[in-house]
């Protein structure tokens, strides 16, 4: 038996997040029998569960749950530690042989070596997923920008395997720590095919499209976390100058959000009528169905690897526009139109210039890019082959 353990997501049963829906997918399209995962949980996750106990069983996976004080941005960096440091404890009381301990973020990066050392000892591999570049994220003060850059750099150093959800984040970490000589290799985010299972006529449908004021196909859509380095001003901005007479919907939540309110006072976005903010859709059939009836995506990600969000467009959405960045880039290939973020007002125009032909063959390539390479049963695939192989690339 392979022994796995998977540090850094909040945890499973998933309720939201990148590496949450990553941990709960890899354990649910689990094929290789002879894998046994073994979880780190935040407590305050598995309660949102109704799940009290210290270890439980999901997905054939062993959970268990580590108490984290609220201490602000340093939480996140207690959590990992401790859940580490229990997973170490585990591996040593079960006597596992070759355990294979897989990190999530660059979080830790000033502790990473003593945990390496005791890892080794067990006769284990130290996996790290890099994430993206955590360090150039507004919503950090520059102190804590500087730490993320100095950790990662010390967990790109100590990692026997480095595993990249993105083509361009590989190349960086071994062009930005060449003198480390990393092992790295690229295994992306996946993502589902499945339409959804509403109808146009359904209940649940009818009333969300009422009372947001939209109707199908008339439509931009986003989805994402509101934060500055998503380009939402860009979008606002652009969208506002386009003669476009369809809505702009944002599917964000931004309630008590000082960005928002600095956005409003920027922009004058709530003086447009198309624009509307219709806060988040946690049902994921009926957000599945929003996506399918968009006339149009925009994704405006500038920093991190491959996105969940650009994936499920890519897979829902008719048509998908794209910040023309490398990380959008090599993901949405042939199958997505490209802007930059002085021009993106004159691609909406021309969007709408398109026939049913033309959108229906993005459509198609679109849907191919993820079917080829970002389905969830492709993906764990390769996770399994990259675990059974020792961790070695």
């Amino acid at each position: 038996m392979k022994s796995i353990y998977i540090i850094g997501s909040k945890g499973i049963p998933a309720k939201y997040g990148g590496f949450e829906t990553f941990v709960e997918k890899l354990t649910e399209y689990q094929k290789d029998s002879s894998i046994k995962y073994f979880v780190a949980c935040m407590t305050e996750n598995s309660a949102k569960s109704g799940i009290s106990d210290q270890m439980f069983e999901y997905n054939g996976a062993t959970c268990f749950n580590i108490d984290v004080p609220s201490i602000g941005p340093a939480k996140a960096i207690a959590y990992d530690i401790a859940a580490l440091k229990k997973a170490i404890q585990i591996a040593k009381e079960n006597k596992d042989e070759n355990p294979i301990f897989y990190v999530l973020a660059c979080r830790i990066g000033p502790f990473i070596n003593r945990f390496r050392k005791q890892i080794h000892a067990l006769g284990g591999q130290l996996l790290v997923n890099p994430d993206g570049h955590e360090w150039l994220r507004e919503k950090w003060s520059a102190p804590v920008r500087r730490y993320w850059k100095y950790s990662e750099s010390l967990m790109v150093k100590h990692a026997d395997l480095l595993v990249c959800d993105s083509k361009n984040i590989e190349s960086y970490i071994q062009k930005d720590y060449a003198k480390y000589k990393p092992e790295t290799t690229y295994i992306a985010y996946g993502t589902e095919l499945a339409g959804t299972c509403l109808k146009a006529e359904d209940n649940t449908v009818r009333t969300w499209f009422s009372e947001k004021g939209v109707t199908e196909d008339n439509y931009y859509l986003v989805v994402g976390r509101f934060v500055p380095e998503n380009n939402y001003e860009t979008m606002i901005r652009e969208f506002m100058k386009s003669k476009s007479k369809k809505d702009f919907v944002l599917i964000t939540n931004v309630e008590q959000n000082a960005f928002y309110e600095q956005l409003k006072a920027d922009t004058g976005f709530d003086k447009d009528s198309r624009i509307k903010f219709v806060g988040t859709v946690y049902d994921q059939s009926l957000l599945k169905y929003i996506r399918e009836n968009a006339f149009a995506y925009f994704h405006g990600h500038e920093v991190g690897g491959t996105n969940p969000s650009l994936l499920e467009a890519l897979a829902s959405t008719k048509l998908n526009l794209l910040l023309n960045v490398g990380f959008n880039r090599e993901v949405g290939e042939d199958g997505a139109i490209y802007w930059d973020k002085d021009n993106l007002h004159r691609v909406i125009d021309e969007v709408e210039t398109m026939s049913e032909a033309e959108i229906f063959v993005m459509d198609k390539l679109s849907t191919e890019q993820v079917k080829n390479r970002f389905t969830w049963d492709f993906i764990v695939d390769e996770y399994e082959k990259c675990f059974m192989s020792g961790g070695k690339k």
